[in-house]
């Protein structure tokens, strides 16, 4: 499993710096590395939310037999299981490969960041959408910029953070 993992990373970073060259100016190659793997994973999220919202759930609340979740939030919850597994995927071993955390620690670590993301992001559709009467899928966009940034530093600064190397 880590042989097809080393592989998936390896091809994944030949891509993503053969891309890297005009933006050499204005970011450093980790911050590029984010910015795409992070971009990916967020169209996919956005994509896994807006067909779940209007295919799955087709605007219905779904009844669990503990909860019942509106449509706005049964498809965030969704998205963020197909999102997760991936984000951490790339950014172990995309972005921030330098870490020297054990993996179980920043699994744990970036788990953390995603909740509370999910729970920012939660709060801020029900405000958006339930108090000022946002549509969903254009609420989901207003919230990303805000939790994005917030997710950007904690990851690199709490669940990856690498060790200084002296010279």
């Amino acid at each position: 499993m880590k042989d097809v993992a080393t592989r998936v990373a390896h091809t994944l970073l030949l891509v993503l710096d053969f891309f890297y060259g005009p933006f050499r100016k204005f970011m450093p190659l980790q911050t590029f590395r984010y910015a795409a793997s992070g971009g990916g994973n967020l169209i996919l999220g956005f994509l896994v939310y807006s067909i779940g919202y209007t295919h799955l759930f087709k605007g219905q609340t779904l009844l669990l037999p503990f909860y019942a979740f509106k449509p706005h939030s049964a498809s965030l919850l969704l998205s963020f299981c197909v999102t997760f597994p991936v984000g951490f995927f790339m950014s172990k071993y995309v972005v921030f490969s330098d870490s020297d955390i054990r993996g179980r620690i920043q699994l744990f670590r970036y788990l953390m960041v995603c909740l509370f993301n999910l729970v920012l992001n939660y709060l801020l559709l029900k405000l958006l959408v339930e108090r000022f009467g946002l549509f969903p899928v254009l609420a989901q966009l207003l919230t990303v910029a805000l939790v994005v940034s917030f997710s950007y530093l904690a990851q690199r600064n709490f669940s990856f953070k690498a060790t200084e190397k002296l010279p």
